[in-house]
């Protein structure tokens, strides 16, 4: 049987990584140290969803358009946040926002999901034996992983501190430099954020652009002679997120198989449920069309296991 590509990409936030405590709890602990006082944690909420949505109404897309950037951006928003809580006649401290851009760009803001990175690791050292003619049994001939986040550009740079080897190719990234197409192994292959690509979930045309950068991955790193030739071997594509309408709703509009994590106990429609005993288990690998009821489970770690147990004992 002619072996598929495995397209594997993931929502950033609530999916691979999440807040080590609430952000508005941390940025009150930040604003604390600082010497800030006279609001509790809940005052912060509130007037940080006031600042960022004001925020981006003004400026989309973190300010990228508007040639603001991002790190601006966010200082914007730091400071509509902090200074009506303690009044315009109050200057903010210079480190305020430098501290909690950097605190929100790394491990000291987050956690990774338990368990996903061995998983990641295993999914694609199985296919990759395959590949170099290794004894194993593996359904896939290569495994690009990927990162499909509405965000800004900080994203790769939480990964590599939360403990992934990620590859510096991201959207509108020159898929020709060396240091992107060397072949090894990385945890995350691409990253397509909303930033780069200037679409967001749900909107099909950041699903479009992953799959149009992992076809040239591939035909790059495989010398294959043009993208037809790499695309050739139908993708099998799966997206895992946290949000139905984004992440649900997007991927399959995209023509992609999505994963959802989460109880899904109030969404329009029934889910696959992976902890229900009983429940037919539909394969991601023997479904060629790309058409199936959207799986759900509790954790990321319960899907990427499945995954694996799905594609790696054919």
């Amino acid at each position: 049987m002619e072996r598929r590509n495995l397209l594997l990409c993931f929502d950033a936030f609530g999916t691979l990584f999440h807040p080590k405590s609430p952000i508005h709890e941390q940025y009150t602990a930040v604003a604390r140290q600082c010497g800030l006082q006279g609001f509790n944690s809940q005052d912060v909420a509130a007037s940080f969803r006031a600042a960022f949505s004001s925020e981006i109404k003004a400026y989309p897309n973190y300010g990228k358009s508007s040639g603001m950037g991002a790190t601006t951006w966010w200082t914007n928003v730091i400071h509509k946040t902090f200074q009506p809580l303690v009044g315009t006649g109050v200057d903010l401290p210079k480190q305020l926002a430098p501290t909690l851009l950097h605190r929100f760009a790394s491990h000291e803001g987050y956690t990774v999901s338990p368990g996903v990175l061995p998983l990641i690791r295993t999914l694609k050292e199985k296919h990759q034996g395959q590949r170099h003619h290794q004894p194993t049994r593996a359904y896939f001939h290569r495994v690009v992983v990927g990162v499909i986040t509405n965000s800004d550009d900080r994203v790769p740079s939480i990964l590599s501190s939360l403990g992934f080897n990620v590859s510096p190719l991201r959207f509108g990234t020159d898929i020709e430099q060396p240091h992107v197409v060397r072949e090894q192994q990385y945890d995350v292959d691409l990253h397509c954020m909303s930033y780069d690509v200037g679409f967001a979930k749900p909107d099909r045309q950041i699903f479009d652009a992953a799959e149009g950068l992992a076809t040239q991955l591939v035909a790059t790193q495989e010398g294959v002679e043009s993208v037809e030739q790499a695309t050739a071997a139908t993708w099998c594509k799966v997206y895992i997120g946290d949000e139905y309408e984004k992440d649900v709703v997007g991927a399959r509009t995209a023509g992609w198989i999505p994963a959802f994590v989460g109880d899904g106990d109030e969404l329009p429609e029934e889910l696959l449920d992976l902890n229900c005993p009983g429940e037919e288990k539909l394969s991601w690998a023997s479904n060629r069309d790309n058409t199936c009821r959207v799986v759900r489970a509790g954790s990321t770690q319960e899907i990427l296991a499945w995954l694996v147990e799905e594609t790696c004992n054919e």
